[in-house]
């Protein structure tokens, strides 16, 4: 690959997370101060508080940037552990919409939505119109960032340096360790999602290797609270750590059940040639079908972790 073309790539993860990020901007401002009145008198009950982390990160965009929040929270002693613990399940599922979103694959009327999401912040001085219009633009140029990368990507077809990389990684392990540094490094599971389902979709990632490095992008995705809980109450570290212990519990899962049995020719069978869409189903059933079972033992994740904290 060429300079152009890696600049080509770099230009497209840009564009995607720069709408990513305007699309959040304008959901959190429609939310207002609502969103850490609802965590506070809404999660009382596990299921409620579940419920409540996955629809705050749909409004977001972001589990990791609910995950801070909670941090924050936890500092400040607005909410327990054990609430913050449910609201970091529901996240994990909350986070799914995003991969979803991109399977619905709409390159094609990308720029119409970033011209009317720019009209209506430059020219409508209403705040609806305004915040309406950056949640609009954010997804228009998140997807203009997708086809942007997929053109820059296509070339990579005929590099047997990069096909010899990507059969490398058919070791499940070293699927894994790929995904969790790679999320790491960029911050972002959406945004490593985006970047598997436009390799899938150019035909350059496998679907049952982009399924491991799925399932190390979600451990990847802790970096950002580790990062922001160095400096957090005890509590804080808590919730990171749970966090951590979520995903490779969720992981380890996934690994046996894809060792053990065709799990993942099932996943691939329900849309067939629909590539971005097997990435983004796997990664919701990995998400739920986690938050199911831990769900059912999280006051021994709760205890287990009490327990690490009580030798320090």
């Amino acid at each position: 690959m060429n300079i152009s073309g890696a600049l080509g790539i770099l230009g497209g993860l840009a564009l995607f997370l720069y709408g990513m990020e305007l699309m959040s901007e304008g959901l959190q401002e429609s939310a207002g101060d609502k969103l850490e009145y609802v965590i506070k008198k809404l999660t009382d009950h596990k299921i409620k508080a579940v419920f409540v982390g996955m629809l705050m990160t749909c409004l977001i965009q972001s589990s990791s940037a609910l995950t801070v929040m909670l941090i924050g929270f936890l500092n400040a002693k607005i909410i327990d552990l054990k609430r913050a613990i449910w609201v970091v399940m529901g996240a994990n599922i909350g986070t799914t919409i995003t991969g979803q979103m991109i399977a619905l694959n709409i390159g094609m009327i990308a720029p119409i939505l970033a011209i009317i999401g720019v009209i209506m912040i430059v020219f409508l001085s209403s705040r609806f119109f305004v915040h309406l219009g950056k949640i609009i633009g954010g997804i228009g140029i998140l997807f203009m960032g997708l086809e942007f990368m997929a053109v820059s990507l296509s070339p990579l077809q005929n590099s047997a340096t990069f096909l010899n990389f990507m059969t490398s990684l058919s070791q499940p392990y070293l699927a894994i360790l790929a995904g969790a540094i790679f999320t790491a490094i960029i911050q972002s599971s959406s945004a490593a999602l985006g970047i598997l389902q436009t390799l899938a979709k150019q035909g350059l990632l496998h679907f049952e290797i982009g399924a491991y490095m799925i399932f190390g992008l979600n451990i990847g995705t802790c970096i950002t609270a580790v990062l922001a809980s160095l400096s957090g109450c005890q509590n804080a570290k808590k919730l990171t750590l749970f966090h951590i212990l979520f995903n490779i519990t969720g992981t380890v899962i996934f690994v046996a059940i894809c060792q053990m049995t065709p799990f993942l020719s099932l996943i691939a069978s329900l849309t067939p040639h629909a590539y971005m869409n097997q990435l983004a189903n796997l990664h919701t059933l990995f998400n739920v079908i986690t938050v199911l079972i831990v769900l059912c033992v999280d006051q021994y994740f709760i205890d287990f972790i009490d327990k690490i904290f009580s030798k320090k």
